[in-house]
């Protein structure tokens, strides 16, 4: 799955969250999403937070097959910014 596919994926999910903030998955060469308030976008822009892993643990998260802690803690996805958006993502992601 491509990272336009993720994205129009989870932008149900995100439209109806109330997510007032914002975060980007960078998938490095892959590509990035984009989630500001409830917009999602393939498009790179500054965000209040920056998740760093592949686009396979991405996919893993969105599926609910990968723990978000999980993933944190065994080094699969690394968090740059604000931690506390990374933790509200937990609220309709996975």
């Amino acid at each position: 799955m491509g990272i336009q596919a993720i994205a129009d994926q989870i932008r149900p999910k995100v439209e109806s969250s109330g997510f007032e903030q914002s975060v980007k998955f960078d998938t490095g060469s892959d590509g990035v999403l984009v989630i500001d308030g409830e917009t999602v976008s393939t498009t790179d822009a500054p965000t209040d937070c920056t998740i760093k892993l592949s686009l396979e643990d991405l996919e893993g998260l969105i599926s609910g097959d990968l723990s978000p802690t999980t993933a944190f803690m065994t080094g699969k996805l690394k968090v740059e910014g604000d931690m506390s958006v990374a933790m509200a993502l937990s609220q309709f992601i996975g």
